[in-house]
């Protein structure tokens, strides 16, 4: 399920990645037994950042973009992801219909819709694009920089399906992360939708992902014998704020204080010789956006206008009414002495791939999602576990260690999901911000 990657990092295994690499036979069995258990993600992206002493998630995205930063190489792996995915949805399944974000002049992204449209059509199944632009009359075909072109088109609603004109597909795909909430014209079909409506950031609470994450990396810990911290995170939550009405400032200050005293236990148990940090970002959205890093609680107090302003909006304006204050995880991997961390790429059960995000101007304990950002592809490399029997001069297979942490996380994106569709609302609705 995991192919052998070469990545950035020299130097021998940390101890924690010797331990997984052991214990690859519990592993394993253990994430297909938790798979027959709970129903996997369609897909799944991961941020993670290796610290050396510790590998930790710091974001779980469930309508990845940015398959078009993926290496070639993996398109066979892809493909043969994607059937599996849709026979799951779907098992008579011949047509997907993907919807996108409504990122008209982003190229980039819409290299990552022409990417995935791709991969859909080379796993044998019929494939349009309907848009969400609330002004699209007429098919938009949009030529792209470095060659290809999607051909974004209107969506259609006849009773309760839904697609574009003349394609009644059998499944739609959300590419689309739903921050402004479930639109109208997808509610109440008799298609299947992946991920599932519940699933997007107006309905999600990253603390409640890294909730019930804590119980993954918990149990996984016992499985292998290390202390859960190695994968997991600290974190805390203010759950009113409004910063700009300085609203739950003393909230933030004590969660950055108390979070900042379990790191400097933590780090003098192991005897890390650094600062402990903290990151503190919206507890729903993505893209980057109002994310701080944060060294001490007198940071977050009397915060100035540039700084509320960063911190009070999100994506598609809407406002920021929760934080969660992270462990900062640094990251000590680096590309042409550039800040890098790994994002690792999944299709239901199967790691398809990843890359590294790369930001000359960043530094190791900053966010790397951010304007400036450059991307990496992790390439294919023989397989090669020195600790079973390699040659001796056989580099080490990082990438095993990234995928195993970042399908607890998706394990955890599994559950997560289970108990938003349970219940009528985990969020409260968003709100957007005034003009």
């Amino acid at each position: 399920m995991v192919p052998h990657l070469a990545t950035a990092l020299t130097g021998p295994l940390q101890d924690l990645e010797r331990r997984i690499l052991d214990r690859m036979p519990e592993i394993e069995h253990w994430l297909r037994a938790k798979w027959q258990e709970h129903e996997v993600p369609f897909y799944a992206s991961v941020d993670l950042r290796n610290a050396g002493f510790k590998l930790a998630p710091v974001d779980t995205n469930l309508f990845p973009g940015g398959f078009n930063n993926l290496n070639p190489a993996f398109l066979p792996l892809c493909v043969q992801a994607m059937q599996a995915a849709v026979v799951r949805a779907r098992p008579d399944a011949r047509g997907v219909l993907l919807v996108p974000e409504n990122h008209t002049r982003n190229t980039f992204y819409l290299a990552n819709v022409a990417a995935l449209e791709g991969i859909i059509r080379q796993a044998g199944l019929h494939v349009r694009i309907g848009s969400l632009l609330p002004d699209l009359a007429a098919p938009m075909p949009i030529d792209l920089p470095g060659g290809g072109r999607v051909v974004l088109e209107p969506l259609v609603r006849e009773g309760r399906r839904v697609g574009v004109a003349g394609f009644d597909p059998c499944v739609v795909l959300l590419n689309n992360d739903l921050s402004a909430g479930p639109p109208p014209i997808l509610t109440g079909i008799d298609q299947p939708i992946v991920p599932p409506l519940a699933a997007g950031w107006y309905n999600r609470l990253k603390s409640h992902h890294f909730e019930i994450y804590h119980g993954v990396a918990r149990e996984f810990g016992a499985l292998i014998d290390i202390d859960p911290w190695l994968v997991d995170p600290f974190f805390g939550v203010c759950g009113e704020i409004n910063f700009q009405e300085r609203a739950g400032e003393e909230c933030l200050a004590s969660n950055v204080d108390w979070l900042l005293s379990r790191l400097r236990a933590k780090y003098a148990e192991y005897g890390i010789d650094e600062k402990p940090f903290v990151i503190v970002k919206a507890d729903a959205g993505t893209y980057g956006m109002g994310i701080m890093t944060v060294r001490d609680a007198a940071d977050v107090q009397g915060l100035n206008r540039k700084q509320r302003n960063k911190m009070a909006v999100v994506k598609e304006g809407l406002e920021v009414t929760s934080v969660i204050i992270q462990e900062g995880v640094p990251t000590y991997e680096t590309i042409n002495e550039a800040i890098a961390e790994p994002v690792v790429y999944m299709i239901d059960r199967t790691v398809v791939g990843g890359f590294y995000r790369v930001h000359a101007s960043r530094g190791r304990d900053e966010n790397l999602n951010a304007p400036g950002a450059q991307f990496v592809p992790l390439a294919f490399q023989s397989p090669c576990l020195p600790e079973i029997g390699g040659p001796a001069d056989c580099p080490p297979n990082r990438f095993y260690a990234y995928g195993v942490v970042a399908r607890l996380a998706q394990l955890a994106a599994a559950i997560e999901v289970e108990q938003l569709r349970s219940t009528s609302a985990r969020a409260p609705a968003p709100v957007a911000a005034p003009a």
